[in-house]
């Protein structure tokens, strides 16, 4: 019953949010969650939450631009363009 109240604040929390800050709470949270499990420390889960949190933060940026993609180019560099009608 815990668990599923914590589930039910946390979507109400989120629902009044945009993309990017959907994006990063989402990244953040996963990255903690995958940064402690992997190191078994609290140093891992930080260092896995800041980077899901910007990794999500982008992703969710994109999403708030209507008809722009992410795409990566063959070095590896991440861009926004237009998407393929």
């Amino acid at each position: 019953m815990k668990k599923a109240l914590m589930f039910m604040l946390v979507g109400l929390t989120m629902a009044g949010c945009t993309q990017t800050e959907k994006g990063a709470g989402i990244g953040a949270g996963a990255g903690a969650i995958i940064g402690g499990l992997a190191t078994g420390n609290v140093r891992g889960a930080a260092v896995g939450a800041a980077i899901g949190g910007i990794s999500g933060a982008v992703i969710g940026s994109v999403a708030e631009q209507p008809g722009q993609c992410y795409y990566r180019d063959r070095y590896g560099r991440r861009y926004v363009d237009s998407c393929p009608r």
